[in-house]
């Protein structure tokens, strides 16, 4: 069997073009370079600052977020992704580099994440993301959904005192001793009492007609889901409809969304001694069916390859984690948006036609 060569490389991406490769419809979708100067601001470093102008050039901003995009939709470890961009085409051809170019290696990703990561601008990307979704013309409508889910994170194995020293934001002596054990320890996650293990949280804003997420916020899961509820509100919504189970029902949220100018449709929480009336239980049931529509967000990050495990450590690293996994969420569904507009664009025309 021959080498292959510059034009065989190329009939080969043609092909892959026409079966329908999905990274390229999903690359075609992004406006990458409307990232380029936040990027650019907490990655590069400025002239007047470098010591010498020796050594190599740093890669290119875009494709390195490309490669973090590409991470977050196959759920990569740094190393994976290395080695999967370059033995797959698809993914070489994705993140804009070419078959003789150099690609990034796993500690430089690495270091590249933890810049974003400090600099918590995986936020700022998100909501210049959400612009573009609304210029494309998916405009929040329809009411607001919010609801928050547990991500899991590595398993930490640690003792009941080390467990409540944690908690109490101090660290374990023991860690303290053993620096490379302390470094591999989460001191932010919290625990659930339903499942007895760490987590974090993702509290997610919805809208109720595209089912994009509008806003969203990275806690341990310490943190009640109703005292996320003013920050995650969009005034952008067409509607003033504020759909959430009763988690979200108390008296200052309610004062809340009724000072904002939102419609509550929290759901009604019983009482000791006071069950819900039957008027009650059935606007509950109605809300649910509105609601229940914020489940298929968090059912679709569940089954995307990987799920939604961690593998980092500390709250700051979850951030940009979660962030992307919200942001690559937002990008899947604008694919499925604009594949529905199409369709109906050409059954109009055919239907105009005939």
């Amino acid at each position: 069997m021959g080498q292959l060569g510059f034009f065989d490389a190329d009939r080969r991406l043609a092909a892959l073009s026409e079966k329908g490769d999905p990274l390229e419809a999903i690359a075609a979708l992004v406006p990458w370079e409307s990232f380029r100067a936040e990027i650019e601001a907490v990655v590069l470093t400025p002239d007047e600052a470098k010591k010498s102008k020796a050594g190599r050039k740093p890669f290119d901003a875009i494709m390195m977020f490309r490669m973090l995009v590409l991470q977050s939709l196959y759920n990569l470890s740094d190393v994976q992704i290395e080695y999967q961009v370059w033995d797959r085409a698809t993914f070489t051809r994705f993140v804009g580099l070419g078959s003789e170019d150099c690609i990034p290696d796993g500690t430089t990703l690495w270091l590249f994440r933890e810049k974003l990561a400090r600099a918590g601008l995986i936020e700022t990307l998100f909501d210049r993301f959400d612009q573009h979704l609304t210029a494309k013309g998916y405009i929040a409508r329809g009411g607001q959904m919010v609801d928050a889910s547990i991500v899991p994170m590595p398993k930490q194995r640690n003792t009941r005192e080390e467990n409540e020293a944690v908690k109490r934001g101090e660290t374990p002596a023991e860690w303290e001793r053993k620096p490379a054990k302390n470094r591999q320890k989460d001191k932010d996650a919290r625990w659930t009492k339903k499942h007895g293990r760490s987590f974090f949280e993702n509290h997610v804003n919805v809208d109720r007609t595209h089912k994009l997420i509008r806003r969203y916020a990275v806690t341990d899961a310490a943190v009640h889901d109703s005292r996320k509820l003013n920050g995650l509100l969009h005034q952008g919504n067409t509607s003033h409809d504020v759909f959430g189970d009763s988690a979200y029902r108390s008296a200052a949220n309610e004062a809340t969304l009724k000072g904002r100018g939102f419609r509550s449709r929290i759901h009604v929480r019983a009482a000791r001694g006071h069950p819900l009336s039957k008027a009650q239980a059935a606007a509950n049931r109605a809300k649910s069916r509105i609601r229940a529509r914020i489940e298929h967000v968090f059912g679709a990050q569940e089954i995307a390859p990987g799920g939604r495990l961690l593998r980092t450590i500390g709250i700051v690293r979850a951030r940009i984690k979660i962030g992307l996994q919200n942001f690559v969420y937002n990008v899947r569904r604008l694919a499925t948006l604009e594949r529905r507009r199409s369709h109906s664009f050409k059954l109009a025309s055919r239907l105009a036609a005939a």
